[in-house]
């Protein structure tokens, strides 16, 4: 697909002068515009995502909300989640990334969300890379902040949606990870373990071996009794996966036929950096 570059995003900031309406359209024509051939990408997942999926790298998706942010930079948060809103409803996998790299941008708006914000911004998700930039990007930060409660996490854990399962395990490594903004909060982190421990959907798998393992550097002997304690339940992947991060401090140990037989091509490494599972 040739790629047909459009009229950079203006970053002139304004208050209420343009709708967010009109903001939506130019990222989303610039996003269109930047659209490539491509053979593999995270949105596939294996689990046939709906999304319409154009070839972003993740540094054109950064510079396009990075735009967009100072553009917006003295928008409210309702017009800020108002531009995102119309980003998701796209159904893009790129426009619904440049939407939740808008909204972690905008420290007012992240100030300001509410769980039913969230719910909204992640309707639809129907893959891995877009559910763990959701989380790490959004969820779990507003969680860590007290934006969200337990019990809406709980809930989450609980849904009939594998999606938003992986996101309640997803968010809690913003609890953890210090890039990601946390300083260590196993309690929450294991009782999220705790309630998706017996899920044997594989997307939920690989993220509670995600989630125990951002929660070593914490309280290591906490995950190492976590293992022990559901040794019956819990999936062979997370146990080895985990183990080898306890015992070596990688996921995999460095080299091992492991490691390179399950490696993702280099081309799916574009959605959360350093977060996926």
């Amino acid at each position: 697909m040739a790629a047909r570059r459009a009229a950079p995003i203006s970053t002139k900031s304004s208050r209420s002068a343009e709708r967010p309406a009109d903001i939506a359209r130019d990222a989303l024509a610039e996003v269109r515009a930047r659209a490539r051939a491509f053979t593999d990408h995270p949105a596939a997942g294996g689990f046939g995502s709906r999304m319409e999926r154009l070839g972003l790298r993740m540094g054109e998706v950064n510079a396009i909300a990075r735009a967009l942010a100072k553009r917006l930079r003295d928008a409210s948060p309702r017009d800020v989640l108002a531009v995102a809103d119309a980003l998701v409803a796209s159904n893009g996998f790129d426009a619904r990334m440049v939407a939740y790299d808008l909204v972690r941008r905008h420290r007012a708006t992240m100030a300001a969300l509410t769980p039913a914000d969230l719910e909204r911004l992640g309707r639809g998700l129907d893959n891995w890379a877009s559910v763990d930039a959701f989380s790490c990007w959004l969820t779990g930060p507003a969680w860590r902040t007290g934006r969200v409660a337990d019990a809406r996490v709980a809930r989450w854990a609980r849904s009939r949606d594998r999606w938003w399962r992986r996101c309640a395990l997803a968010s809690t490594v913003a609890l953890n990870v210090k890039a990601r903004g946390g300083d260590g909060d196993v309690p929450r982190t294991l009782m999220t373990c705790e309630a998706l421990v017996a899920d044997h959907d594989p997307m939920v798998v690989k993220a509670l071996s995600w989630a125990l393992r951002c929660a070593i550097p914490h309280d290591a002997a906490a995950v190492r009794a976590f293992l022990a304690h559901h040794d019956g339940a819990i999936a062979s992947l997370v146990r080895r996966e985990v183990t080898n991060k306890l015992v070596t401090g990688h996921k995999f140990p460095r080299g091992g036929a492991a490691a390179r037989a399950t490696a993702r091509p280099r081309a799916t490494r574009h959605a959360a950096r350093g977060a996926h599972a």
